[in-house]
């Protein structure tokens, strides 16, 4: 398991937010962290030690008039540490290049992908051709609907028709690098990880998958660990003192080491 860091930008600000709560109209989202700090901040941070494979998310739809203020945030963090982290919100086919340019390792991909509740293959070729397998993370964010859990869009705020599975992964698997799976109704809430989806990701077995949600401490992060055995990357935000939590940034590091040695003294 992995430490995969985070630099969530909404309104041009840095900050930590409950997802479920976030609205394209008025911009508008519950917020549980806003940074006097700016991405590129985090980004050096990270940068020194070594996290690499984060991501940085733009929050506002190019349509609002927020988004050239969060993109040029995203963009500055990029600048930081370039082909350090991956940017996603709002990537498609004619600006995922551009933020490739900007220093961003992958482009993170939903909505273009994920259209009229269905993978839309021409889209995702689209991608493929304009940056290639290796450039391209598919984000599988998922909300629960009845009995699973359904691959959400525009920006967590649209249900499609796929339930996130492991066949779903499958069919998938070869047209990305890694997938990014945030459980929505436990972003920001810090309420626990969603151990269903956990459950689910810690038997496939395939690319990397990075999961974020809930996350409160570092028992939390040991369940994400034991569930996901190993597997499974884990990003964490609100609970970190960078964002006004209480788990220690700092710890971070020691945790995964003694993660690891446990771990192999278990085989």
């Amino acid at each position: 398991m992995r430490f995969r860091p985070c630099i969530d930008v909404h309104n041009g600000k840095v900050k930590q937010i409950v997802g479920s709560t976030l609205r394209d109209e008025g911009d508008k989202a519950k917020e549980n962290f806003v940074s006097e700090r700016d991405g590129a901040y985090y980004a050096r941070l990270y940068r020194r030690d070594g996290y690499r494979g984060g991501h940085v998310i733009l929050l506002n739809p190019a349509s609002s008039s927020q988004y050239e203020a969060t993109r040029r945030q995203a963009e500055s963090a990029l600048a930081a540490w370039p082909g350090g982290l991956m940017l996603g919100g709002g990537v498609n086919d004619e600006n995922a290049e551009h933020f490739l340019d900007a220093g961003a390792s992958h482009v993170i991909v939903t909505s273009f992908v994920f259209r009229d509740g269905k993978i839309n293959e021409t889209n995702l070729q689209r991608l493929l051709a304009a940056v290639g397998r290796e450039h391209l993370v598919l984000d599988v964010s998922c909300r629960r609907l009845g009995d699973g859990y359904r691959i959400v869009t525009d920006r967590w705020q649209k249900f499609t028709d796929l339930e996130l599975t492991p066949q779903v992964l499958d069919q998938l698997a070869d047209s990305c690098s890694e997938f990014l799976i945030h459980a929505v109704d436990a972003e920001g809430k810090a309420s626990g990880p969603e151990e269903d989806v956990l459950h689910m990701l810690g038997v496939w077995d395939g690319i990397p998958v990075t999961y974020a949600g809930g996350v409160r401490n570092f028992e939390d992060m040991k369940t994400i660990r034991r569930i996901g055995r190993g597997r499974v990357d884990v990003t964490v935000g609100s609970a970190l003192d960078l964002f006004g939590g209480t788990m220690k940034y700092d710890k971070i590091r020691h945790f995964l080491a003694e993660s690891d040695e446990q771990a192999v003294r278990r085989t």
